[in-house]
Formats: C-alpha cells, structure tokens, sequence
C-alpha cells in the first residue's frame, strides 16, 4: 500500500515521538526529507551536534562517510541509515589508493616521515585512519585553510585527499604550489600534492555558466563551493563551504542577483527571490537523493520492530584512528 507525502510525514512523526530516536538531515537532502530533521546542516556540524544528543538511536540522512563520522564520534551511539548512500568521491579512494600515493610521494624523493597527510571530511572511516596513523588529520571546506596553515608549521609535504580541486583552491588562495599526482610531474616542488578526487556534482559547472549570467545580469554575483575547479573559483566574487554559502546569501541586499555553484537542494532552498542555479542542467547529488520519506518511515518503524537495518558498523582500530584524526581537526 502507498502513503501519501502527509500521511508517511503523520507516521513519521508519531514514530519520532514514540522511540528514542534523532533524525539528522544534510543540506543536500531532498526537501521532505530535510524538514523531518531534528538536526540538520553540513557533515561536520551534523557529526559534533549529535555528539551532545541523548538518544538511543540516530537516523542519519546522508551518505555513509557521513554516518561513519558520526559513529567514530560518537561510538556509543547506534547510527542507522535510510540509504546506505555512497559518495562518489569517497569511493574514489581507498586505503590501497591512499598507499599508492604515498609511495608515489616517496618515488620522487619524499621520505614518508616527511608527509603529513589531510583528508576532506568526504573520505571513508578506513582513509581517516590511515591519515590519523600517518600523524594526519581531517579538514573541512570551511577550515581547511586552518588546518594546512597548522600542518605546514612542521615543515612537511602535505597530501591532501581525496579532492584535488578543495587541495588546488586552498593552496591558490595561500600563495602556495600544488601538484596532482598522476597529473603533475613536479610533485616535489610542491608544497600541497592532492590526489586526483573530485566531486561529480560540482563538476558540473562551468566558466560558460559564468559568462551567460553575467552577460544575463550585469551586477550579478558568483557564489561557488570549492569543490568547484579552481579556474571557475577563480572567476567567483565567492568562494566557500556549505555554511559560509548560505551565510553569505543571506546578507546580501534582497534585490542583489546571485548564482550559486553548489547542489540543487541546498541553493533551491537559499531565499525566494534573485538566487540563480549555475548550471545548464540540474547539478543533484544522485547518492544524497536516494534517499525518500518513505525510506525514512520504513527505518524508524524497523526499530520500532527491535530490528533496525543499515546500521553502521566500524572495527576497532579503524574506530580508533579515525577518532584521532577527526580529534586532531576539531582540537584546532
């Protein structure tokens, strides 16, 4: 039997108020999905909220490196997924990758004990352990110019993985020089060797976007993620994480025009009136999409039956260093 949209929200609802639960939702979740969240906003701030929540179980809508952070955080809690979603960038690196860089690092020069490794929060537990291992940390687009400041204070190489253009962006804005590997041949000059990663969706956007609303709307502003290649950053009067976007859009005078380079449901959500998609086609994440109401009612009632489903499992040691690692950021 099918619900309707208000009858699966009436059932959620009630399961919510019944159970010892706590419905987390990204930014880039789909509309209904979003407004069922108890707590809501970008990976980080999701992860560190739910670290002072109290209850049993946390329904994490989201992609699965998402609801890693929040159970290596958080090991006492039972986190569960509607979806067990896969970010494409994530899975564009492993640990075998990950040690495929290194030695890469190391074939041109650089010794091991001379790397500090940096992972964008978009990274499986197993990589956030090998860089908790390595001495590394974690970052986010909005702190990782923090982060690389600190870490380039010992006076070692930084790998950053797994999203080149998040590495490139940060260093342009530095002064610093960056190298991709299997891209770049001097990755020994370089003071940021990225690995090749990148996300799909921000992909998507182009310098000809630009020149089309520019030419559209004179006066018009550009506001992008840094996920976004870093020539179509560089043409941005805005360049910034999730939170900063959406803080950013919100001071600007009501009339002010902008278009925004990042995912469709957060800028479709911005404001009402002048804020602009920048993109020929609809940049939707496909893996935060999966993710419906439905799925989220069949989860809670799961646990209600006392027996949950995707429920996010992480071994000990993996456990423990993606801890460190993901430590190391927030003690900055």
């Amino acid at each position: 039997m099918e619900h309707t949209t208000e009858e699966l929200q009436e059932k959620i609802k009630a399961l919510k108020e019944k159970l010892s639960v706590t419905v987390v939702s990204h930014f880039y979740q789909r509309d209904e999905v979003f407004e069922m969240g108890d707590i809501t906003g970008d990976s980080l701030e999701l992860a560190k909220k739910t670290m002072a929540d109290d209850s049993e179980f946390v329904v994490f809508c989201g992609v699965a490196f998402m609801g890693e952070s929040v159970k290596v955080l958080s090991p006492e809690k039972r986190v569960v997924m509607p979806k067990l979603a896969c970010c494409s960038m994530a899975r564009m690196i492993d640990t075998l990758y990950y040690d495929d860089s290194v030695k890469a690092m190391e074939k041109v020069g650089i010794a091991k004990e001379d790397i500090l490794p940096i992972t964008y929060i978009n990274s499986n537990a197993d990589v956030k352990a090998k860089v908790g291992e390595m001495g590394g940390m974690v970052c986010t687009s909005s702190n990782a110019k923090v982060i690389i400041t600190s870490a380039l204070k010992e006076g070692k190489k930084i790998l950053f993985v797994p999203d080149r253009c998040l590495g490139q962006n940060i260093a342009n804005q530095m002064g610093l020089k960056s190298a991709v590997i299997g891209i770049d041949e001097d990755l020994a000059s370089a003071d940021i060797i990225c690995y090749d990663g990148f996300c799909s969706v921000h992909q998507l956007f182009t310098l000809d976007d630009i020149t089309f609303y520019r030419k559209k709307f004179p006066g018009i502003k550009i506001a992008v993620h840094p996920e976004c290649d870093p020539a179509l950053c560089d043409k941005a009067d805005f360049v910034g994480s999730t939170s900063q976007l959406i803080k950013y859009i919100k001071e600007l005078p009501e009339e002010q025009k902008v278009a925004v380079g990042t995912e469709f449901n957060l800028v479709n959500r911005l404001r009402p009136k002048n804020t602009y998609v920048l993109s020929s086609t609809k940049p939707e994440c496909p893996t935060m999409n999966e993710t419906t109401l439905e799925d989220l009612y069949l989860t809670l009632k799961a646990i209600d039956d006392g027996a949950p489903v995707n429920e996010v499992k992480i071994d000990e040691n993996t456990q423990r260093w993606a801890k460190i690692a993901l430590e190391r950021m927030m003690a900055l």
